[in-house]
Protein backbone atom coordinates (compact mmCIF):
# COMPACT_ATOMS: atom_id res chain seq x y z
CA UNK A 1 0.00 0.00 0.00
CA UNK A 2 3.00 2.28 0.67
CA UNK A 3 4.44 1.52 -2.54
CA UNK A 4 1.12 2.31 -4.26
CA UNK A 5 0.72 5.23 -2.74
CA UNK A 6 4.12 6.81 -3.29
CA UNK A 7 3.80 6.27 -7.32
CA UNK A 8 0.49 7.82 -7.43
CA UNK A 9 2.13 11.01 -5.55
CA UNK A 10 5.06 10.44 -7.86
CA UNK A 11 2.71 10.69 -11.23
CA UNK A 12 1.22 13.58 -9.67
CA UNK A 13 -2.07 11.32 -10.07
CA UNK A 14 -3.94 12.42 -6.56
CA UNK A 15 -4.75 15.37 -8.66
CA UNK A 16 -7.77 15.76 -11.13
CA UNK A 17 -6.83 15.23 -14.36
CA UNK A 18 -7.37 17.59 -17.30
CA UNK A 19 -10.43 16.36 -19.60
CA UNK A 20 -9.20 14.42 -22.37
CA UNK A 21 -10.54 14.89 -25.82
CA UNK A 22 -11.76 12.38 -27.66
CA UNK A 23 -10.11 11.19 -31.37
CA UNK A 24 -12.77 10.73 -34.14
CA UNK A 25 -9.98 8.29 -35.57
CA UNK A 26 -9.36 6.38 -32.26
CA UNK A 27 -9.83 2.72 -33.00
CA UNK A 28 -12.70 2.05 -29.65
CA UNK A 29 -14.67 4.65 -31.44
CA UNK A 30 -14.49 3.88 -34.87
CA UNK A 31 -14.99 0.10 -34.02
CA UNK A 32 -18.86 1.31 -32.18
CA UNK A 33 -19.38 2.94 -35.19
CA UNK A 34 -19.17 0.23 -37.09
CA UNK A 35 -21.65 -1.66 -35.49
CA UNK A 36 -24.61 -2.34 -38.21
CA UNK A 37 -27.65 -4.90 -38.38
CA UNK A 38 -25.41 -7.41 -39.67
CA UNK A 39 -22.88 -7.38 -37.42
CA UNK A 40 -20.49 -6.00 -34.68
CA UNK A 41 -18.28 -4.56 -37.85
CA UNK A 42 -18.16 -5.45 -41.53
CA UNK A 43 -16.11 -8.07 -43.21
CA UNK A 44 -12.41 -7.17 -44.10
CA UNK A 45 -12.44 -4.58 -41.19
CA UNK A 46 -9.36 -2.33 -40.89
CA UNK A 47 -10.93 -0.68 -38.08
CA UNK A 48 -10.50 -4.47 -35.89
CA UNK A 49 -6.95 -5.39 -36.88
CA UNK A 50 -6.27 -1.74 -35.89
CA UNK A 51 -8.12 -2.12 -32.51
CA UNK A 52 -6.96 -5.59 -31.48
CA UNK A 53 -2.83 -4.03 -32.72
CA UNK A 54 -4.17 -1.05 -29.52
CA UNK A 55 -5.21 -3.42 -27.27
CA UNK A 56 -2.22 -5.22 -27.72
CA UNK A 57 0.09 -2.28 -26.63
CA UNK A 58 -1.40 0.77 -25.62
CA UNK A 59 -0.68 1.85 -21.80
CA UNK A 60 -3.03 0.53 -19.39
CA UNK A 61 -4.14 3.59 -17.34
CA UNK A 62 -6.21 2.13 -15.11
CA UNK A 63 -7.77 -1.39 -13.61
CA UNK A 64 -10.97 -1.91 -11.76
CA UNK A 65 -13.06 -4.73 -10.73
CA UNK A 66 -16.28 -5.67 -13.29
CA UNK A 67 -19.32 -4.67 -12.76
CA UNK A 68 -20.74 -8.35 -11.89
CA UNK A 69 -18.21 -8.76 -9.16
CA UNK A 70 -18.78 -5.21 -8.08
CA UNK A 71 -22.93 -6.91 -7.56
CA UNK A 72 -21.55 -9.75 -5.46
CA UNK A 73 -19.70 -8.08 -2.89
CA UNK A 74 -23.38 -6.34 -2.33
CA UNK A 75 -25.90 -8.41 -3.50
CA UNK A 76 -25.08 -12.49 -3.24
CA UNK A 77 -27.59 -14.84 -2.01
CA UNK A 78 -24.70 -17.51 -1.32
CA UNK A 79 -27.13 -20.62 -0.81
CA UNK A 80 -26.99 -20.09 -4.79
CA UNK A 81 -23.36 -19.93 -5.09
CA UNK A 82 -22.01 -23.29 -6.16
CA UNK A 83 -18.69 -22.51 -7.59
CA UNK A 84 -16.23 -20.02 -5.98
CA UNK A 85 -15.55 -16.11 -7.35
CA UNK A 86 -12.10 -16.25 -7.99
CA UNK A 87 -12.27 -18.89 -10.64
CA UNK A 88 -15.06 -16.20 -12.27
CA UNK A 89 -12.15 -13.92 -11.91
CA UNK A 90 -11.77 -10.67 -14.48
CA UNK A 91 -11.17 -7.27 -14.48
CA UNK A 92 -12.05 -3.84 -16.51
CA UNK A 93 -8.77 -2.37 -17.98
CA UNK A 94 -8.89 1.26 -19.46
CA UNK A 95 -6.29 2.66 -22.14
CA UNK A 96 -5.97 5.75 -24.01
CA UNK A 97 -8.58 7.42 -26.03
CA UNK A 98 -11.28 6.15 -24.12
CA UNK A 99 -10.48 2.44 -25.09
CA UNK A 100 -12.05 0.02 -22.57
CA UNK A 101 -11.21 -3.97 -22.45
CA UNK A 102 -12.27 -7.06 -20.02
CA UNK A 103 -9.81 -8.75 -19.23
CA UNK A 104 -9.49 -12.55 -18.67
CA UNK A 105 -6.53 -14.28 -16.76
CA UNK A 106 -4.58 -18.02 -17.35
CA UNK A 107 -6.76 -19.61 -14.97
CA UNK A 108 -6.06 -23.46 -17.17
CA UNK A 109 -2.83 -24.45 -19.18
CA UNK A 110 -3.81 -25.42 -22.41
CA UNK A 111 -3.06 -28.89 -22.63
CA UNK A 112 -5.38 -29.27 -19.54
CA UNK A 113 -8.59 -30.88 -20.17
CA UNK A 114 -11.49 -30.34 -17.67
CA UNK A 115 -12.25 -33.09 -15.26
CA UNK A 116 -14.80 -34.80 -16.62
CA UNK A 117 -16.66 -34.79 -13.01
CA UNK A 118 -17.11 -31.06 -13.55
CA UNK A 119 -20.09 -29.73 -13.82
CA UNK A 120 -20.25 -26.98 -16.75
CA UNK A 121 -21.34 -24.29 -14.11
CA UNK A 122 -18.36 -24.41 -12.09
CA UNK A 123 -15.94 -24.99 -15.00
CA UNK A 124 -12.75 -22.51 -15.15
CA UNK A 125 -12.83 -19.30 -17.29
CA UNK A 126 -10.00 -19.72 -19.96
CA UNK A 127 -8.47 -16.87 -21.22
CA UNK A 128 -7.71 -19.03 -24.60
CA UNK A 129 -11.07 -19.46 -24.86
CA UNK A 130 -11.83 -16.38 -25.24
CA UNK A 131 -9.57 -15.19 -28.10
CA UNK A 132 -10.39 -18.28 -29.92
CA UNK A 133 -13.79 -18.30 -30.25
CA UNK A 134 -13.09 -14.84 -31.44
CA UNK A 135 -11.26 -16.32 -34.50
CA UNK A 136 -13.98 -18.94 -34.83
CA UNK A 137 -16.76 -16.66 -35.06
CA UNK A 138 -15.02 -14.48 -37.76
CA UNK A 139 -13.99 -17.58 -39.79
CA UNK A 140 -17.61 -18.49 -39.40
CA UNK A 141 -18.65 -15.03 -40.98
CA UNK A 142 -21.20 -14.34 -37.97
CA UNK A 143 -19.00 -11.39 -36.27
CA UNK A 144 -21.12 -11.16 -33.19
CA UNK A 145 -17.98 -11.68 -30.89
CA UNK A 146 -16.18 -8.41 -29.63
CA UNK A 147 -12.58 -8.18 -30.77
CA UNK A 148 -10.24 -10.18 -28.59
CA UNK A 149 -6.69 -10.96 -28.04
CA UNK A 150 -4.19 -11.91 -26.26
CA UNK A 151 -1.18 -10.03 -23.88
CA UNK A 152 1.04 -10.69 -21.25
CA UNK A 153 0.20 -8.33 -18.27
CA UNK A 154 2.47 -6.91 -15.77
CA UNK A 155 -0.04 -7.22 -12.76
CA UNK A 156 2.30 -5.00 -10.71
CA UNK A 157 2.66 -2.06 -12.81
CA UNK A 158 -0.45 -2.71 -15.14
CA UNK A 159 -2.76 -3.68 -12.50
CA UNK A 160 -1.80 -2.70 -8.61
CA UNK A 161 -0.26 0.59 -9.34
CA UNK A 162 -3.18 1.69 -11.76
CA UNK A 163 -5.91 1.04 -9.68
CA UNK A 164 -7.76 3.49 -7.64
CA UNK A 165 -9.97 0.18 -6.14
CA UNK A 166 -8.45 0.38 -2.50
CA UNK A 167 -10.53 -3.34 -2.29
CA UNK A 168 -8.47 -4.71 -5.46
CA UNK A 169 -5.48 -3.30 -3.86
CA UNK A 170 -5.77 -5.35 -0.86
CA UNK A 171 -6.02 -8.67 -2.66
CA UNK A 172 -2.63 -8.38 -3.91
CA UNK A 173 0.28 -10.67 -2.40
CA UNK A 174 3.17 -12.59 -2.49
CA UNK A 175 3.44 -16.21 -3.09
CA UNK A 176 5.70 -18.81 -1.47
CA UNK A 177 7.51 -18.91 -4.98
CA UNK A 178 7.96 -14.98 -5.06
CA UNK A 179 4.88 -14.73 -7.56
CA UNK A 180 2.83 -11.61 -7.61
CA UNK A 181 -0.66 -13.09 -7.49
CA UNK A 182 -4.05 -11.08 -6.58
CA UNK A 183 -7.91 -12.87 -6.25
CA UNK A 184 -11.68 -11.70 -6.26
CA UNK A 185 -12.69 -10.25 -3.30
CA UNK A 186 -16.50 -11.46 -2.30
CA UNK A 187 -18.24 -12.71 0.46
CA UNK A 188 -18.05 -16.41 0.02
CA UNK A 189 -15.28 -18.84 -0.54
CA UNK A 190 -12.49 -16.66 -2.07
CA UNK A 191 -9.56 -17.64 -0.61
CA UNK A 192 -5.90 -17.29 -2.07
CA UNK A 193 -5.98 -20.95 -3.49
CA UNK A 194 -8.33 -19.38 -6.19
CA UNK A 195 -5.86 -16.67 -6.99
CA UNK A 196 -3.95 -15.53 -10.36
CA UNK A 197 -0.17 -15.48 -10.36
CA UNK A 198 2.28 -13.62 -12.26
CA UNK A 199 5.73 -15.80 -13.32
CA UNK A 200 6.85 -13.95 -11.17
CA UNK A 201 4.42 -10.68 -11.94
CA UNK A 202 3.80 -10.89 -16.39
CA UNK A 203 0.45 -13.17 -16.65
CA UNK A 204 -1.46 -13.93 -19.85
CA UNK A 205 -4.49 -13.22 -20.50
CA UNK A 206 -7.69 -12.01 -22.87
CA UNK A 207 -8.62 -8.40 -23.62
CA UNK A 208 -11.88 -8.36 -25.19
CA UNK A 209 -13.38 -4.35 -26.48
CA UNK A 210 -16.21 -3.21 -24.64
CA UNK A 211 -19.20 -2.51 -26.66
CA UNK A 212 -20.74 0.83 -26.60
CA UNK A 213 -22.46 2.08 -23.41
CA UNK A 214 -25.85 0.71 -23.07
CA UNK A 215 -27.12 4.80 -22.45
CA UNK A 216 -25.87 5.19 -26.10
CA UNK A 217 -26.77 1.52 -27.25
CA UNK A 218 -29.36 -0.11 -25.31
CA UNK A 219 -29.02 -4.25 -25.02
CA UNK A 220 -31.80 -6.54 -24.05
CA UNK A 221 -30.36 -9.76 -21.94
CA UNK A 222 -32.47 -12.56 -23.10
CA UNK A 223 -33.35 -16.23 -21.23
CA UNK A 224 -32.23 -18.93 -23.88
CA UNK A 225 -35.01 -21.07 -24.89
CA UNK A 226 -32.39 -24.23 -24.58
CA UNK A 227 -31.22 -22.61 -21.38
CA UNK A 228 -30.00 -25.55 -18.90
CA UNK A 229 -30.72 -26.70 -15.36
CA UNK A 230 -27.94 -24.49 -12.94
CA UNK A 231 -28.47 -27.54 -10.52
CA UNK A 232 -26.98 -30.66 -9.84
CA UNK A 233 -30.07 -32.88 -10.60
CA UNK A 234 -32.70 -32.00 -12.83
CA UNK A 235 -33.46 -31.18 -16.42
CA UNK A 236 -35.46 -29.18 -18.59
CA UNK A 237 -38.17 -29.58 -20.80
CA UNK A 238 -35.92 -29.30 -23.66
CA UNK A 239 -33.79 -32.26 -22.69
CA UNK A 240 -36.70 -34.82 -22.35
CA UNK A 241 -38.99 -33.69 -24.79
CA UNK A 242 -38.29 -33.63 -28.41
CA UNK A 243 -41.39 -31.93 -29.79
CA UNK A 244 -39.77 -28.78 -27.53
CA UNK A 245 -39.29 -26.85 -30.54
CA UNK A 246 -43.40 -27.11 -31.43
CA UNK A 247 -43.43 -24.92 -28.51
CA UNK A 248 -40.92 -22.35 -29.22
CA UNK A 249 -42.07 -21.96 -32.27
CA UNK A 250 -45.48 -21.23 -31.29
CA UNK A 251 -43.83 -17.90 -28.36
CA UNK A 252 -43.53 -14.41 -29.99
CA UNK A 253 -40.44 -13.69 -31.10
CA UNK A 254 -39.61 -17.14 -32.26
CA UNK A 255 -42.88 -17.54 -34.49
CA UNK A 256 -41.65 -15.65 -37.40
CA UNK A 257 -38.47 -13.62 -38.32
CA UNK A 258 -34.74 -14.65 -37.88
CA UNK A 259 -34.81 -14.93 -33.98
CA UNK A 260 -35.33 -18.86 -34.49
CA UNK A 261 -32.68 -19.28 -37.24
CA UNK A 262 -29.96 -17.19 -34.91
CA UNK A 263 -30.24 -19.30 -32.08
CA UNK A 264 -29.56 -22.18 -34.45
CA UNK A 265 -25.95 -19.86 -35.53
CA UNK A 266 -26.01 -19.38 -31.81
CA UNK A 267 -25.98 -23.35 -31.20
CA UNK A 268 -23.37 -23.81 -33.91
CA UNK A 269 -20.87 -22.19 -32.69
CA UNK A 270 -21.27 -23.71 -28.78
CA UNK A 271 -20.80 -26.91 -29.91
CA UNK A 272 -18.17 -26.23 -31.98
CA UNK A 273 -16.40 -24.63 -28.86
CA UNK A 274 -17.95 -27.11 -26.55
CA UNK A 275 -19.57 -24.29 -24.56
CA UNK A 276 -22.05 -25.25 -22.24
CA UNK A 277 -22.76 -21.93 -20.26
CA UNK A 278 -25.10 -19.82 -22.89
CA UNK A 279 -28.02 -19.45 -20.04
CA UNK A 280 -28.98 -15.70 -21.87
CA UNK A 281 -28.43 -14.60 -25.02
CA UNK A 282 -27.72 -10.21 -25.82
CA UNK A 283 -28.96 -8.54 -28.76
CA UNK A 284 -29.19 -4.52 -29.32
CA UNK A 285 -32.34 -3.03 -29.11
CA UNK A 286 -31.81 -0.70 -32.44
CA UNK A 287 -32.27 -2.98 -34.84
CA UNK A 288 -35.43 -5.10 -33.95
CA UNK A 289 -36.36 -8.47 -33.30
CA UNK A 290 -34.19 -10.02 -36.06
CA UNK A 291 -31.07 -8.30 -34.95
CA UNK A 292 -28.07 -10.21 -34.72
CA UNK A 293 -27.53 -12.21 -31.20
CA UNK A 294 -24.28 -11.32 -29.52
CA UNK A 295 -21.78 -14.35 -28.46
CA UNK A 296 -20.35 -13.04 -25.61
CA UNK A 297 -18.85 -14.84 -22.47
CA UNK A 298 -17.37 -17.66 -24.23
CA UNK A 299 -14.71 -18.71 -21.76
CA UNK A 300 -16.05 -22.04 -20.93
CA UNK A 301 -15.53 -23.37 -24.32
CA UNK A 302 -12.21 -25.37 -25.25
CA UNK A 303 -12.13 -27.12 -22.39
CA UNK A 304 -12.55 -30.83 -23.77
CA UNK A 305 -11.19 -31.76 -27.09
CA UNK A 306 -12.05 -35.27 -26.11
CA UNK A 307 -16.07 -35.06 -25.98
CA UNK A 308 -18.42 -33.57 -28.36
CA UNK A 309 -21.28 -32.31 -26.51
CA UNK A 310 -24.08 -33.17 -28.71
CA UNK A 311 -27.34 -31.90 -26.59
CA UNK A 312 -25.94 -28.55 -27.60
CA UNK A 313 -27.03 -28.69 -30.72
CA UNK A 314 -30.54 -29.07 -30.05
CA UNK A 315 -31.97 -26.02 -31.04
CA UNK A 316 -30.99 -27.68 -35.02
CA UNK A 317 -31.65 -31.33 -34.18
CA UNK A 318 -35.29 -29.96 -32.77
CA UNK A 319 -36.41 -27.13 -35.01
CA UNK A 320 -34.57 -28.34 -38.35
CA UNK A 321 -34.26 -25.30 -39.63
CA UNK A 322 -30.53 -23.01 -40.36
CA UNK A 323 -29.71 -20.62 -42.68
CA UNK A 324 -28.98 -20.82 -46.03
CA UNK A 325 -25.77 -19.08 -45.61
CA UNK A 326 -24.61 -20.45 -42.39
CA UNK A 327 -24.91 -23.78 -44.41
CA UNK A 328 -22.98 -22.80 -47.17
CA UNK A 329 -20.40 -21.92 -45.18
CA UNK A 330 -20.17 -24.88 -42.54
CA UNK A 331 -20.02 -26.72 -45.92
CA UNK A 332 -16.88 -24.61 -47.62
CA UNK A 333 -15.06 -25.34 -44.42
CA UNK A 334 -15.39 -28.92 -44.31
CA UNK A 335 -13.77 -29.18 -48.14
CA UNK A 336 -9.99 -30.47 -47.59
CA UNK A 337 -8.75 -27.18 -49.20
CA UNK A 338 -10.80 -24.93 -46.92
CA UNK A 339 -10.85 -27.22 -43.56
CA UNK A 340 -11.48 -25.53 -40.62
CA UNK A 341 -8.71 -26.62 -38.35
CA UNK A 342 -6.21 -25.14 -40.95
CA UNK A 343 -8.25 -21.99 -41.26
CA UNK A 344 -8.14 -21.79 -37.45
CA UNK A 345 -4.43 -22.53 -37.13
CA UNK A 346 -3.72 -19.73 -39.22
CA UNK A 347 -5.79 -17.56 -38.14
CA UNK A 348 -4.60 -17.95 -34.48
CA UNK A 349 -1.07 -17.46 -34.99
CA UNK A 350 -1.40 -14.07 -35.36
CA UNK A 351 -2.24 -13.87 -32.19
CA UNK A 352 0.62 -12.67 -29.74
CA UNK A 353 0.26 -15.85 -27.18
CA UNK A 354 0.42 -18.39 -30.01
CA UNK A 355 0.12 -21.14 -30.14
CA UNK A 356 -3.69 -20.81 -28.50
CA UNK A 357 -5.08 -23.93 -28.91
CA UNK A 358 -3.52 -27.83 -29.26
CA UNK A 359 -3.48 -29.60 -31.93
CA UNK A 360 -6.16 -32.04 -30.38
CA UNK A 361 -8.80 -28.48 -30.21
CA UNK A 362 -8.33 -27.69 -33.46
CA UNK A 363 -8.68 -31.41 -34.85
CA UNK A 364 -11.72 -31.23 -32.93
CA UNK A 365 -13.82 -28.55 -34.95
CA UNK A 366 -13.25 -30.77 -38.03
CA UNK A 367 -14.94 -33.94 -36.43
CA UNK A 368 -17.99 -31.03 -34.41
CA UNK A 369 -18.20 -29.86 -38.06
CA UNK A 370 -18.89 -33.14 -39.36
CA UNK A 371 -21.62 -33.66 -36.84
CA UNK A 372 -23.53 -30.62 -37.17
CA UNK A 373 -23.27 -31.82 -41.33
CA UNK A 374 -24.67 -34.83 -40.44
CA UNK A 375 -27.86 -33.85 -38.26
CA UNK A 376 -28.56 -31.21 -41.10
CA UNK A 377 -28.12 -33.64 -43.64
CA UNK A 378 -30.78 -36.10 -41.16
CA UNK A 379 -33.05 -33.35 -40.94
CA UNK A 380 -33.11 -32.52 -45.15
CA UNK A 381 -33.52 -36.14 -45.55
CA UNK A 382 -36.98 -36.23 -43.08
CA UNK A 383 -38.60 -33.18 -44.33
CA UNK A 384 -36.85 -31.92 -47.13
CA UNK A 385 -33.86 -28.92 -48.22
CA UNK A 386 -36.85 -26.49 -48.77
CA UNK A 387 -38.10 -26.89 -45.60
CA UNK A 388 -34.80 -27.10 -43.60
CA UNK A 389 -32.51 -24.64 -45.04
CA UNK A 390 -33.82 -20.60 -45.50
CA UNK A 391 -32.69 -18.73 -47.65
CA UNK A 392 -31.40 -15.46 -46.23
CA UNK A 393 -29.52 -14.42 -48.83
CA UNK A 394 -31.13 -12.41 -50.63
CA UNK A 395 -32.09 -9.39 -47.60
CA UNK A 396 -31.18 -5.96 -48.97
CA UNK A 397 -28.39 -4.20 -47.63
CA UNK A 398 -28.88 -2.51 -44.33
CA UNK A 399 -29.43 1.74 -44.85
CA UNK A 400 -27.26 3.83 -43.30
CA UNK A 401 -29.70 4.81 -40.29
CA UNK A 402 -29.36 1.16 -38.72
CA UNK A 403 -25.70 1.88 -37.75
CA UNK A 404 -25.04 2.19 -33.87
CA UNK A 405 -25.37 6.30 -33.15
CA UNK A 406 -22.71 7.82 -30.56
CA UNK A 407 -23.97 10.97 -29.74
CA UNK A 408 -21.95 13.22 -26.36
Amino acid sequence: SRRHKLYREELNLTSAAAPLPLRPESSWLQFHLGISRDGLYPRSSPTVNRLLRDMRHFTIISADYSQDEKALLGACDCSQIVKPSGVHLKLVLRFQDFGKAMFKPMRQKREEETPEDFFYFVDFQRHNAEIAAFHLDRILDFRRVPPTVGRLINVTKEILEVTKNEILQSVFFVSPASNVCFFAKCPYMCKTEYAVCGNPYLLEGSLSAFLPSLNLAPRLSIPNPWIRSYSFDGKEEWEVNPLYCNTVREIYPYSNGNRLLNIVDMAIFDFLTGNMDRHHYEMFTKFGDDGFLLHLDNARGFGRHSHDETSILAPLSQCCTIKRTTFLRLQLLAEPEYRLSDVMRESLLQDRLAPILTEPHLLALDRRLQLILKAVRKCIDTYGEAKVVANDTMQPEAPASDRVKLTT
